[in-house]
């Protein structure tokens, strides 16, 4: 398990600011540059798909090392459209972790296959794919790894039964960017990638999304099927150069992302390495604050690759404490700490038993990742004495209810 870097505790007595201010859970660093971006689209009139859009999508491709990277307004829309791309359909099935958020599975509905949940890793919480490999049946039409909190799954071990078994592999990264694997960045690896703008992700278009992938045939059919399903290039219809005949190739989505969303992700963009950097130090005090405790566990670090950090899970150690998690949570909370859980594993969800028949107790690893799981603030905007504040409320809060 790797440890911080040196970066040094600070309690909050000893740190500069305001120990009195609520800490949030997460707060987007939004400057002076994106706003001039969105002015800038304001007074162009062009304010839905257009140059902005295409400006993001082929720098975001560069950044990641992608052929192609197509903007859409959600991650949902990116994973749907990934997963209409490779024909998935009816009868079909997709192998994805029960440890994830609510999209990951339910866009497997939309196209009337179904998700069959795997368990995952007790440390990582990323899939634990020696679960993956029973679940293939001959129905097995794709596998999405989700890299749990900016941490790159296995993806050796995940590309290479998926080929054996002629099984696409479709990657959620939503919380990965800008990961890497093996000297890979995450978006280069599967076969399509789904990406992330939402408000709280690594950087944000307020809502939005990104699939890159190598295959000019997936990045066409998403290109046309984002937008109805129209004819190459109809966005451009209503320019000077634009012409306005278009045809329908196919019943297709309204998932285009917006030429003001680009011009905020365009500036995010060049800000991601900042950013990354900034949540790397975070994570290294966090660590430096709770390694020597026998109340909690810090997240573990794999040598595969960098963690995007977008998310630090700490787990409390509740065989050593007189109270449970949600009682951290809520002292906290007391405390003007922001927290949240990642994740409610899909298989506890009324809508997953009544339809597919999961019970509790079907995937211990994930049940108990859930039961100790508390994510901290961990944003670019903190200051040193934000999170010298954080730690000493944990380590207060740990403290006042260890056993």
């Amino acid at each position: 398990m790797k440890q911080g870097s040196g970066m040094p505790f600070i309690p909050a007595d000893k740190a500069e600011g305001s120990p009195q201010q609520r800490i949030p859970f997460h707060r987007p660093s939004i400057g002076e540059e994106e706003i001039a971006e969105v002015v800038d689209s304001l007074r162009s009139g062009w304010l839905s798909t257009g140059p902005k859009v295409r400006r993001f999508e082929e720098e975001f491709a560069s950044y990641v090392g992608a052929q192609h990277a197509v903007a859409v307004n959600s991650c949902t829309a990116a994973l749907h459209l990934a997963l209409e791309a490779i024909g998935l359909g009816s009868g079909d099935e997709v192998i994805l972790p029960t440890y994830t958020f609510a999209a990951t599975g339910e866009v497997v509905t939309y196209l009337g296959a179904r998700p069959v949940l795997a368990d995952c890793l007790p440390d990582t919480f990323n899939m634990d794919v020696t679960t993956v490999a029973p679940l293939i049946t001959r129905r097995t039409k794709v596998i999405i790894p989700v890299h749990i909190a900016g941490q790159s799954c296995d993806m050796d071990p995940i590309m290479t039964l998926a080929r054996e078994n002629g099984i696409h592999v479709i990657e959620d990264a939503a919380h990965a960017l800008p990961a890497t694997y093996k000297g890979k960045r995450i978006g280069t690896i599967g076969d399509l990638t789904a990406f992330s703008f939402y408000a709280t992700k690594p950087i944000t278009t307020g809502e939005g999304g990104m699939v890159t992938t190598a295959l000019d045939k997936y990045a066409a059919r998403i290109r046309s099927m984002r937008l109805h399903g129209l004819s190459a290039d109809a966005w451009n219809r209503y320019s000077d150069k634009g012409k306005w005949y278009y045809e329908i190739l196919d019943f297709g989505f309204k998932y285009n992302l917006t030429d003001l969303a680009a011009a905020i992700g365009i500036h995010q963009l060049k800000k991601s390495d900042d950013f990354y950097r900034r949540r790397r130090e975070i994570a290294s005090m966090y660590n430096n604050g709770f390694s020597g405790l026998d109340t909690c566990m810090i997240p573990r670090e794999t040598d595969s690759g960098n963690h995007a950090w977008h998310l630090y899970i700490l787990q409390v150690n509740l065989l050593g404490l007189l109270k449970g998690r949600d009682e951290v949570i809520r002292s906290l909370q007391d405390k003007g700490i922001g927290t949240s859980v990642h994740f409610i594993p899909l298989h506890l969800h009324p809508v997953y038993q009544k339809s597919f028949g999961y019970r509790q107790g079907a995937f211990p690893n994930a049940e108990r990742a859930f039961e100790r799981a508390i994510s901290l603030p961990i944003f670019p905007g903190m200051t040193d004495a934000d999170v010298g504040r954080v730690i000493e409320s944990v380590r207060d809060t740990l403290s006042k209810y260890r056993k």
